[in-house]
């Protein structure tokens, strides 16, 4: 980076920041201590690195190994060792990349080890954009803390607040919530941020693209400033440069890979075809491909309510997950799909948030991201733990311009897919041009 970056009244002059190499510059100046992953290749993971190596204590290496898992991922070897010494972090992780162990398994040993006897209270906040994703990380939580005396609690909407009351009452170490139904608890006195230790701001990209930056300040200006923070996003946008700055102190810069890069071993294909043929294509696919599970992505509740009708139509068992739905039936639909007794699941991008399923052989990316950050949450969700997938992007005319800016993202064409019914009879676009790597 040649030009200085100014600071305008104590903060960072955000028009300087002009890509993501700006970033890391402006980190590797602040931060205590640097990591990055085409300069320090012995951070690698392998099939011989194991979690002791990480200098877990003995409960936690014990409730992993109960697990099934043994072998830590790059962003668990990066992360662990940094937390553990309470440093601020920032890090870019894709989904199913492991992040929730990196960021919860140092909160709980820390937690652990500097726990007095007595009634627990709150020394861990972890904010998530989603009911679905806090869920998820109270699950793990609460299967990597088995064998400690490390509580969570799981606090957001749609359900009633009553029986997360109970559980703060009873004492816990760790609550894990989205940012609404967090000030609803401290605005009825159920909750004091006030002896917080360790703040977690997970998928903090979604938290400020759903609106939350406000609730995130409020909360914030309640915690303790010698608290440890940890930032987790997909994507560094200018937003999240500004928050970090504005709460993290000399923070340590993690990423794994390319910040805005595809699973490697995800195939995704590019379906030129017009809007009213979308659904035959997907039928197509459907009795031709071998697809175990497959998730659906569409823009909008009421395409995806339309969608799973006309599917009924034709025979084809498939269910709706959108933010109209109440929790309990989210959850219900959530567990059919993981038990296989649905193996169609159509959705929009917010209710997919959270969907932790190792097994999804097939994204169907039915309407094309508008966002191509989105694109690679979305594909995220297939290849997970080692495993391979496929991607379906169906992109009609009005389409074409988001595929363009995907591929620029992840600097990759999408293959394009050949010999397929309900072709576009416009021309295909001539091949993205890609930064020379």
């Amino acid at each position: 980076m040649n030009k200085k970056i100014r600071a305008k009244d104590g903060k960072l002059d955000l028009s300087e920041f002009m890509n993501d190499n700006d970033l890391n510059a402006y980190f590797k100046r602040q931060a205590k201590e640097y990591i990055d992953p085409d300069e320090d290749k012995s951070l690698l993971t392998d099939k011989n690195r194991y979690f002791h190596e990480l200098n877990l204590i003995d409960p936690i290496i014990h409730a992993l190994s109960d697990l099934g898992y043994h072998h830590p991922t790059p962003i668990q070897i990066k992360v662990i060792p940094v937390a553990l010494k309470k440093k601020d972090i920032i890090a870019t992780a894709q989904t199913g990349s492991g992040k929730t162990a990196a960021f919860t398994i140092p909160i709980i040993q820390n937690i652990f080890i500097d726990k007095r006897k007595g009634k627990s209270y709150l020394r861990a906040l972890i904010l998530s954009p989603t009911r679905e994703l806090a869920s998820q990380i109270g699950d793990s939580i609460t299967e990597y803390a088995i064998n400690t005396k490390v509580r969570q609690v799981t606090a957001y909407g749609g359900v009633s607040k009553i029986p997360q009351i109970k559980q703060l009452e009873k004492g816990r170490d760790i609550i894990v919530a989205t940012p609404g139904r967090l000030m609803d608890l401290i605005e009825l006195g159920a909750v004091d941020l006030d002896r917080i230790e360790y703040l977690v701001l997970d998928e903090a990209d979604r938290l400020l693209d759903m609106g939350f930056i406000d609730v995130i300040n409020a909360i914030i200006n309640r915690i303790p400033v010698r608290s440890q923070k940890m930032l987790f996003s997909a994507t560094i946008p200018n937003p999240i440069i500004s928050l970090g700055n504005k709460i993290l102190n000399k923070p340590v810069r993690i990423s794994v890979g390319r910040p805005s890069s595809a699973v490697d071993t995800i195939d995704s294909y590019v379906f030129f075809v017009e809007k009213h043929d979308k659904m035959r294509l997907l039928m197509h696919l459907l009795s031709t491909e071998k697809m175990n599970r497959v998730l659906v992505f569409m823009r909008t509740k009421h395409r995806v309510n339309d969608l799973v009708k006309r599917l009924r139509k034709e025979k084809i068992k498939s269910s709706a997950i959108h933010g109209d739905k109440t929790q309990i039936e989210r959850e219900r639909i959530l567990n059919r799909f993981k038990n296989k007794e649905i193996s169609l699941l159509i959705a929009t991008d917010l209710a997919a948030r959270g969907i932790d399923i190792s097994d999804i052989s097939h994204i169907v990316n039915y309407d094309m991201s508008e966002e191509a950050d989105i694109y690679v949450h979305r594909i995220g969700r297939t290849a997970r733990a080692g495993k391979s997938g496929k991607a379906f992007n169906f992109c009609d005319r009005k389409e074409r311009r988001y595929l363009t800016k995907i591929e620029r993202l992840i600097n990759k064409h999408l293959i394009r897919a050949e010999n397929y019914p309900y072709m576009s009879d416009i021309t295909p676009p001539t091949l993205t041009i890609l930064k020379k790597k």
